[in-house]
């Protein structure tokens, strides 16, 4: 039988570890996470009219789950980049044209998820669509993944064309049988975009954007994205025909790391 002292010792430990735990909560509650500067905007409050389909907070992506670090389905760049995508999508629109966005402002949890996917040997379950003809050991040396990323400075987006008037993509079935992403567009995985070739996200070289085996109409289409980008100021990664970057990034040296969601837009500085 325990002496009472020894009870009311036990019980004074665990009240105070309890009264800990309980102080603990609140302040843990209020740290806060990182907010956009106010160079930031939603892409949908400058241009309502460009297409968003954000493929990494689904499960729709070259890793198979939703990415650390967005929130919420949406468009997130420096208000001179979206502004200058709005002049393009208005060339665009005269001529029949939409632009669609896959990804806009990345933070750098995300790239930090994507380093830490390559990483495991052990995931691969989207290889069939993504990177079929790529060894998962010579991602980061054939420079398909990086600690950093130009998407963190927050005026780089990877995006395509779709023809008007747009119709919808079928949404994509976990489990669903995965297709080549340089398969015939009729095979692979659909996508209301012109013909471009590949499809996003494609680790191949067919994914360079001049690349000379990309030919015809699949060319043609590659160049009406660039030249049109171009005209408003935008460089292209050679090695993906989706990616592109406003020049001169107004935060060319900042990698940030607010998570994408409507929230981080709010009560900022």
């Amino acid at each position: 039988m325990q002496r009472p002292a020894t009870v009311v010792r036990r019980l004074t430990v665990a009240l105070a570890a309890l009264l800990a735990v309980t102080a603990a909560a609140p302040a843990a509650q209020a740290r806060t996470e990182p907010k956009a500067p106010k160079g930031f905007v939603a892409l949908s409050d400058v241009d309502p009219t460009i297409i968003q389909e954000m493929r990494y907070p689904t499960k729709h992506n070259f890793v198979g789950r939703p990415i650390d670090g967005y929130r919420q389905p949406i468009c997130i760049l420096t208000r001179t980049a979206a502004q200058a995508l709005h002049e393009v999508q208005q060339r665009l629109v005269r001529r029949g044209y939409s632009l669609k966005v896959y990804d806009c402002y990345r933070p750098q949890r995300a790239v930090n998820d994507f380093v830490a996917w390559a990483e495991d040997p052990k995931a691969t379950q989207m290889k069939a669509e993504f990177y079929p003809r790529v060894d998962k050991s010579r991602l980061f040396a054939d420079g398909y993944i990086a600690e950093k990323s130009g998407h963190s400075r927050g005026s780089t987006m990877d995006l395509t064309v779709v023809r008007l008037p747009a119709r919808p993509t079928p949404p994509y079935r976990p489990g669903q049988r995965l297709v080549p992403c340089y398969a015939p567009k009729s095979e692979r995985f659909p996508d209301n975009s012109i013909d471009m070739g590949t499809g996003f996200d494609c680790f191949d070289t067919l994914a360079h954007t001049l690349d000379p085996r990309v030919k015809g109409t699949q060319h043609a289409n590659r160049l009406l994205l660039k030249h049109a980008m171009e005209a408003a100021g935008f460089v292209n990664l050679a090695e993906e025909w989706w990616h592109y970057t406003y020049q001169p990034e107004p935060f060319p040296n900042t990698y940030f790391d607010f998570p994408v969601s409507r929230a981080s837009l709010h009560g900022r500085r």
